[in-house]
C-alpha cells in the first residue's frame, strides 16, 4: 500500500470516528477542503460512495460501514504496534484516547492530568468526556471509564474508586416548609429531583434497601436532569429532594449545613467506578503508565489501591 492510500484510509476512519469533517481535519492537521479532497480521492479509487454529507452531519453509508468495520481494528493495531515499539526506547509516544464518564473526569483524572504530562511529555491525552454508553471498540478508544455495573463483561477492569454510599438530601429551608420524610413511601408527597438515565432517557427509580427489603420509587418533582451539579445545585435552592450519586460536593454542602441527609437508614450503596479496555493480549504501554497514573502508583510512597479484576 502506498503512502498516499493510507492516508486516505485513516481520514475515512477518523471521519466515521468523529462524526465531522471540521473535527477530523482539526484531528488530523488538515484543512477541511484538503480533507475532504482527500475523500473524494478514496471514493474515486474505490468506485464507491463512502459518506453521506449534509450541512450539519456526515455519516458512512452501508459500503462505507462495512469498511470501517474492518478497517478500524487493524489501524489501532497499528498504532498500538507502533507505540509498543517507542515504549521499547523508554520513552512513551503516541495518542492515548479514554472515553469517561464526566463525574469519573472531575474525580479521577482532571486532578492527575499535570503529573501524567510531566511523567510522558511525548503522549496526547485524548480525553472525551461522555456519560453515555459508548462502546469503546467502535469508537476507538484505548479505554474507558465507567461504574462497575455497567460494563461489558469481555471487558478487562481495573478499580478506580471504592463502592459509594447514595445519599438523598434536602435544604434546611425545604425541610422546614415541607417535613422530613420518614421511609421512602413519603416521598410521594414530595418534590423530587429526577436524574434521567442516558442509557434510554427514562428518570431513575430511586432504590432503596433496609434489613434486606428493597423498594423502587417512582419520583415527581419540578427538575429533571442528567447532569449531578444540577441537581444538586436545585436541592440548595430549595426546589426538592436530591438523590446524589456524587458524593465528593455533597459531602462538602452537608458539612457546612447546606444540606441535610434523609433517609439515610434506606440508602443504597452503587458501584465505584472502575477503568476498563478489551481483553487483549498486549495493552499499549502508555495506557498502563495511565492507570498506574489513576491508582497514584506512580508516586514512590502511596500504596497499591487496586488491582485488575473481573468486570461483574
Amino acid at each position: 500500500m502506498r503512502g498516499a492510500e493510507f492516508a486516505e484510509l485513516k481520514a475515512f476512519a477518523t471521519v466515521v470516528e468523529r462524526g465531522s469533517f471540521a473535527r477530523a481535519a482539526e484531528h488530523l492537521g488538515l484543512s477541511p477542503s484538503a480533507l475532504s479532497q482527500t475523500i473524494r480521492h478514496l471514493e474515486a479509487r474505490l468506485g464507491v460512495r463512502l459518506l453521506n454529507r449534509t450541512t450539519r452531519s456526515v455519516a458512512p453509508t452501508a459500503a462505507g460501514a462495512q469498511l470501517h468495520a474492518r478497517l478500524a481494528p487493524l489501524l489501532k493495531e497499528m498504532l498500538d504496534a507502533v507505540a509498543e515499539a517507542s515504549a521499547a526506547t523508554g520513552q512513551l509516544r503516541g495518542t492515548l484516547r479514554i472515553n469517561t464518564l464526566g463525574m469519573a473526569a472531575r474525580q479521577v483524572v482532571m486532578p492527575r492530568l499535570g503529573r501524567f504530562h510531566r511523567a510522558h511529555p511525548d503522549v496526547v491525552l485524548d480525553l472525551v468526556v461522555d456519560d453515555g454508553l459508548t462502546d469503546i471498540v467502535a469508537g476507538r478508544f484505548d479505554a474507558g471509564i465507567r461504574v462497575g455495573g455497567r460494563l461489558e463483561k469481555d471487558m478487562v477492569a481495573v478499580r478506580l474508586t471504592p463502592d459509594v454510599p447514595m445519599v438523598a438530601v434536602a435544604s434546611p429551608e425545604y425541610l422546614a416548609r415541607r417535613g422530613t420524610p420518614r421511609s421512602p413511601a413519603d416521598l410521594g408527597h414530595h418534590a423530587c429531583i429526577q436524574w434521567r438515565l442516558q442509557s434510554d432517557g427514562t428518570p431513575y427509580r430511586w432504590e432503596f434497601m433496609k434489613r434486606g427489603r428493597k423498594l423502587e420509587v417512582v419520583v415527581d418533582g419540578p427538575v429533571v436532569t442528567n447532569h449531578a451539579e444540577a441537581g444538586i445545585a436545585a436541592a440548595l435552592q430549595g426546589l426538592g429532594i436530591a438523590y446524589a450519586f456524587e458524593r465528593d460536593h455533597v459531602d462538602a454542602c452537608v458539612a457546612d449545613g447546606r444540606l441535610v441527609p434523609v433517609l439515610a437508614d434506606w440508602s443504597i450503596t452503587r458501584p465505584g467506578l472502575f477503568l476498563y479496555y478489551p481483553d487483549r493480549r498486549h495493552s499499549p504501554a502508555a495506557l498502563r503508565a495511565f492507570i498506574d497514573c489513576l491508582l497514584d502508583r506512580d508516586l514512590a510512597a502511596a500504596p497499591l489501591r487496586a488491582g485488575l479484576i473481573d468486570a461483574g
